[in-house]
């Protein structure tokens, strides 16, 4: 495809102008207008000035500042074509050569910049620069080619092959990236700032196609914003030891370390946001946001990596969106949405997955990619909010466990294609087989993460809270709010409304067990622990809801705790499952004393779900104590203790005064 075929798709889009849908609008809406982003790509678009840069705030060289740069080893077969700034200095500029036209900026004796705790002088040294700008307080040196480029002040450009541009550059905005269905129809057209929240909206629920063909109107709008005839090294951006740098927008604050490719790709950056692409890393095609790093031999290729996130050590990302805070390590990823926190840290592979809640984990040898049927690559897999694949787990498609957040595939398991709608599930393979099962299924324990590794979901919480760096996205780091309690209350009721009790089940009995068996005994464990979790969520917002009254003088019987609060969604929703479950029948004093009790039976959970791990790492590793903190003094446990005890010591004082 020519470069300026995206511009040319979209112009048609454009033309056929309709008003937005609300849903779009409101993810895109003041995007283009008060993006720092095209406001310094139209610096690059500047017409009837004499320097993008400077404005008309330059000149011609003097005759004596000619003759001293020729005297300092630089060539120029025509000097006029060279503008300066009015205080230009030719001290600094050593061995160079100027083609077309140029733009030169201030060199001064002040160094340019610390790299390694080395100190580098202003200045131009043995390169080639050709119908490009370098801003004030620069230092370049021994670089190729800097070609058609504008370079922003105080740039550090240092040993490096070619940074060049061509004209009407899109610096990899507008790329179609097709997630899911390889063979198309969920496609998300790039652009550097894209979020997952608008990806989501674009890539989902295609059944309505007005967001789709919304969002490509945006993106028509936004590319042509794009279009630029010059590459851009943006103020104070350091490109050291790095081969080839072409089409792109590096922008300002970047740095570029031994990269060994960068090629039609937008970096955005800040002071202390500073986007990194290092140590033999290869990026092309692609959009990459403040405070991401691609390093050690990484390949990202027609792709947006959101604020944060990482890819490393052989990493491949290749036509996929990845959201804030997660990394991929060694594995490959294909043509996926990837929400935030998701951990992908070994040789794994992940292949058409709609995962836009992310927060899950992929682990080593876990083939999440049967996405070709031998007939085309058309198949697809939507994963639930902290989904953790095992070691070594192959995931057959099509597969949906969009409705199955926080649950567990465990080691080695083979899944078949399916829909399961149980959250915070285990699928394992069955220890004893139950008579007539076939043998291609495995076993599901619903809620079994509830029930035995409340730990991991708890600790969960905290840790994408502490490790979260993203300052433009927004996240609900909750497990337990309102969408997952439905799905919880969903699955209690399919659970409770069997037709006759049986010894094992499947999706032939329970809707959403998927491929898998359960037991009786599972089902009923499932169910207690859905309806202790649902109340010990809508007890909390009974506090919540009793400690607001309070704050603003109001009484506290049982008519003005559960009455309406208007604007407050939260809280309609807790009444409606208050209601429902029958918890408003009995007295607040009681239902605050049942929060207390289970309370205490959470933070004994989280406790006896470590020490189980201590129990069993003695039993096989002979100085398990000497290397492993004992669940007692996990950091984490300590802290549920407190947390505990804060919430009951809360609990306390409205027991006095109701």
């Amino acid at each position: 495809m020519c470069r300026n075929a995206p511009a040319r798709r979209y112009n048609k889009i454009i033309r056929e102008e309709k008003p937005m849908s609300n849903k779009v609008k409101s993810l895109t809406g003041g995007i283009i207008e008060e993006s720092p982003y095209l406001k310094s790509i139209d610096l690059l678009r500047r017409t009837g000035v004499k320097s993008r840069l400077f404005g008309n705030c330059v000149r011609d060289l003097r005759d004596d500042e000619i003759a001293l740069l020729e005297r300092q080893g630089n060539l120029c077969a025509d000097w006029s074509a060279v503008a300066v700034v009015e205080d230009f200095s030719p001290a600094g500029i050593y061995h160079n050569t100027f083609q077309g036209i140029c733009c030169l900026g201030r060199f001064d004796a002040a160094p340019a910049a610390s790299i390694d705790s080395i100190r580098l002088n202003q200045g131009i040294l043995r390169s080639i620069i050709i119908d490009s700008e370098i801003g004030s307080g620069c230092c370049i040196c021994n670089v190729g080619v800097i070609g058609n480029c504008v370079i922003g002040g105080g740039a550090v450009i240092l040993n490096c092959g070619t940074i060049t541009a061509s004209p009407r550059g899109t610096f990899g905005n507008g790329i179609e990236i097709a997630v899911g269905n390889e063979t198309g129809g969920r496609e998300i057209v790039s652009f550097a700032e894209l979020t997952i929240e608008l990806a989501q909206a674009v890539a989902t629920g295609r059944e309505d196609k007005g967001p789709a063909d919304d969002y490509r109107l945006f993106a028509g709008h936004y590319l042509e914003h794009c279009v630029t005839p010059s590459g851009y090294v943006g103020a104070n951006a350091i490109i050291r030891n790095t081969v080839t740098i072409e089409d792109s927008y590096i922008g300002d604050f970047c740095v570029v370390t031994g990269a060994t490719l960068i090629k039609n790709s937008t970096l955005l950056a800040s002071s202390d946001e500073r986007t990194q692409v290092s140590h033999g890393a290869i990026l092309t095609d692609s959009c990459v946001q403040w405070g991401c790093e691609i390093t050690t031999m990484a390949l990202v290729d027609k792709s947006v990596l959101c604020e944060h996130s990482h890819v490393e050590r052989h990493g491949k990302v290749t036509m996929s969106v990845v959201g804030p805070n997660s990394g991929i390590a060694e594995g490959e990823v294909t043509s996926c949405l990837l929400g935030p926190f998701v951990g992908f840290h070994h040789q794994s592979m992940l292949i058409a997955a709609l995962w836009p809640q992310g927060r899950g984990n992929v682990a080593y040898g876990a083939n999440i990619g049967s996405n070709h049927t031998s007939k085309a690559p058309d198949q697809e897999i939507f994963c639930g909010e902290g989904i953790f694949f095992g070691l070594g787990t192959n995931v057959k498609y099509p597969a949906d466990f969009s409705r199955s957040p926080y649950s567990i595939i465990a080691t080695g398991v083979d899944t078949l294609p399916q829909r399961v709608g149980f959250p915070f599930s285990l699928i394992n393979k069955p220890v004893e087989l139950p008579a007539g099962i076939s043998p291609s299924l495995n076993e599901i324990i619903p809620g079994w993460v509830l029930a035995k590794n409340i730990y991991a979901l708890r600790r969960n919480e905290e840790k994408f809270c502490k490790r979260n760096r993203a300052r433009r996205a927004i996240f609900d780091f909750r497990v337990f709010r309102p969408d997952i309690i439905d799905l919880m209350i969903r699955s209690r009721d399919a659970l409770k409304s069997i037709p006759a009790v049986r010894g094992v089940y499947t999706a032939n009995e329970i809707d959403g067990l998927g491929k898998n068996f359960m037991t009786e005994s599972a089902r009923l464990a499932a169910i207690d622990a859905y309806e202790f979790y649902m109340e010990y969520y809508a007890l909390l917002k009974v506090l919540d809801r009793i400690e607001s009254l309070r704050a603003q003088g109001g009484s506290l019987d049982s008519a003005s705790v559960f009455g309406a609060a208007d604007g407050d969604s939260e809280w309609d929703h807790a009444r409606r499952l208050i209601a429902a479950e029958g918890y408003g029948g009995r007295a607040l004093k009681e239902n605050l004393l049942r929060l207390i009790s289970i309370v205490d039976v959470i933070a004994a959970a989280t406790f006896r779900s470590k020490e189980r791990d201590d129990k069993r790492g003695r039993n096989i590793i002979p100085d398990y104590d000497f290397v492993n903190t004992p669940a007692i003094d996990d950091s984490f446990v300590k802290e549920t203790m407190r947390q505990s005890a804060a919430l009951t010591c809360r609990i306390e004082e409205i027991l006095k005064i109701i």
